[in-house]
């Protein structure tokens, strides 16, 4: 059925937006692509976990998670990024990022095995049928939850006084300076932020496919393409773009002949595709160049 099929993309849409929101705000607090957010996302999933095992509820779990995670991601900006970030080197800083990917998932394996966990549902079990289409209580408290965390941090950055100062710290670093804005907390505060998303996505992505140590690498793939199709520097447009990566990845798995076998395809085909025709993006403003 179309609307089932649809409903469950939008459903795993929601899952990509929320990744693909940490990736933007530490874009918009940088200008660096973080190849080891997944990872962070993975760490924050395994942090809930473990906390959930020793005895601690479940939503006090992930919210010291998201505590941890914004404290560990601030703090891999200020000793790794930032130092690669003043020198205007993006190629060490990718390197960087990547090793921090394959170092993070390293200790994961070590730390808590590489066997399967299961983690239990933040909003619980069950489904609830709408005009035919059912839908898991846990599909829609992530839509909802993403959703929410969208809006908020498109507030942040548009309706307050700490957002219009992240964006200039960004779009003109010298003259915040001059203004006494401190482009280096900005920049802290970002990834910090960031942080914490990523292991609210963790957590929320967890029940839906097992907790593994490789349970992230697919995800972050759909995550670049869905921040690339909304614009990397639009939290609603992550959003956005996570639910269409996810309509059409699960159509493609659906409809096209072997199209399971090439779903992950789909997120290379959407990276390029909007790298050739809008580069900024569908929320994403057009740089302009005075020469």
């Amino acid at each position: 059925m179309l609307l089932q099929q649809i409903a469950d993309g939008v459903a795993t849409g929601a899952i990509y937006g929320a990744l693909a929101l940490a990736i933007v705000l530490v874009y918009r607090a940088s200008r660096t692509l973080n190849f080891a957010q997944g990872e962070l996302a993975l760490l924050g999933a395994y942090v809930s976990w473990q906390l959930v095992a020793w005895g601690v509820p479940l939503w006090t779990a992930l919210a010291i998670s998201m505590i941890a995670l914004g404290a560990l991601s601030a703090a891999s900006e200020r000793v790794l990024v930032r130092p690669l970030v003043r020198r205007h080197q993006p190629l060490p800083l990718i390197i960087v990022t990547l090793g921090l990917m394959i170092a993070l998932n390293a200790v994961i394996g070590w730390a808590w095995t590489y066997q399967t966990k299961e983690v239990p549902a933040l909003f619980g079990e069950g489904a609830v049928t709408v005009a035919g289409i059912a839908l898991s209580r846990q599909d829609l408290g992530i839509a909802a939850t993403v959703l929410v965390v969208a809006i908020g941090l498109g507030l942040l950055f548009e309706r307050t006084r700490a957002g219009l100062r992240m964006r200039a710290a960004i779009s003109a670093p010298e003259s915040a300076e001059l203004s006494g804005i401190s482009t280096g907390r900005t920049m802290t505060a970002g990834w910090a932020i960031a942080g914490a998303v990523g292991a609210l996505a963790g957590t929320l992505i967890a029940p839906e496919l097992f907790l593994h140590p490789g349970m992230m690498a697919p995800v972050l793939l759909y995550a670049f393409a869905a921040a690339t199709l909304g614009g990397l520097e639009s939290p609603p447009g992550a959003l956005v773009g996570g639910i269409a990566v996810g309509v059409v990845e699960n159509l493609a798995g659906s409809y096209l002949p072997h199209g399971s076998d090439f779903k992950q395809v789909v997120a290379l085909v959407i990276i390029v595709a909007v790298l050739l025709v809008r580069p900024q993006g569908m929320f994403g403003r057009r740089e302009v160049v005075r020469v």
